[in-house]
């Protein structure tokens, strides 16, 4: 069987940190438990408020702890320059809002876009993987396909929304559909966005699946367990 990577996204531990301005909880510390525990990659989201993770974070992450580092960013140049400067292993272009709580679905690709584009090719370029963030829909697949991505994580966001198992196996087909055809393209796949504990075996058994990417429901769940306790647990439910 597949093995899937599990990346633990470590965003609210910095939130808590940001809470009291304080330098605990760290986020070294943390990157540190998450492949100790079985974690294949960190994951940081670098947003534009910097609500939560700073570029010291990253900085340090990068520099102090052996691992694969996965930054998310807006694409935008000053997320670029910076991507350029940290140089992560890989980067996923996703879609921001200032007011949002969280990601609000994929980025919206209706047609070829020429600053995306050269984003893309900028990263790659300095030999960064380059994924985008898409809901599971074939047009939009294609087109960041074409514009170069290395990756394409499909947005589970409707999936773990779905109330009623009818609902969810409507929104689990939808994901596989479109897994099917990011395969086809012979790109990586991910996925995430809301999945936990309940709902993510079966986005994990989705044929050609690589790689999921997880973080509220991980760190909501060390709040109560441990951290390591919480990445362990996931791993085990993903193979």
């Amino acid at each position: 069987m597949k093995h899937v990577k599990l990346g633990v996204n470590i965003d609210h531990v910095a939130t808590l940190r940001q809470a009291r301005k304080e330098k605990n909880p760290d986020t070294v510390e943390a990157a540190r438990v998450v492949y100790s525990s079985g974690g294949d990659m960190v994951v940081m989201h670098l947003r534009q408020d910097r609500r939560h993770i700073q570029e010291a974070d990253l900085e340090r992450v990068r520099r102090e702890v052996k691992g694969i580092l996965h930054l998310e960013i807006a694409a935008i140049p000053e997320m670029e320059k910076l991507a350029l400067l940290i140089h992560p292993d890989s980067v996923c272009l996703v879609p921001e809002s200032a007011r949002e709580v969280t990601t609000q679905g994929g980025l919206k690709l209706n047609g070829r876009n020429k600053e995306l584009e050269k984003t893309i090719k900028n990263l790659s370029g300095a030999g960064i993987e380059v994924g985008v963030f898409c809901d599971p829909e074939p047009q939009v697949i294609r087109t960041a396909h074409n514009m170069g991505a290395d990756s394409i994580e499909l947005c589970t966001s409707s999936y773990s929304g779905a109330w009623g198992k009818k609902l969810q196996a409507r929104e689990l087909e939808k994901l596989q559909l479109a897994g099917f055809l990011v395969k086809e393209l012979k790109l990586q796949l991910h996925a995430g966005h809301g999945l936990d504990y309940y709902n993510v075996a079966p986005v994990a058994r989705i044929e050609g699946m690589d790689c999921l990417n997880i973080g509220f429901s991980i760190i909501s769940r060390a709040m109560f367990v441990g951290l390591k306790t919480a990445v362990s647990e996931m791993k085990r439910l993903i193979q």
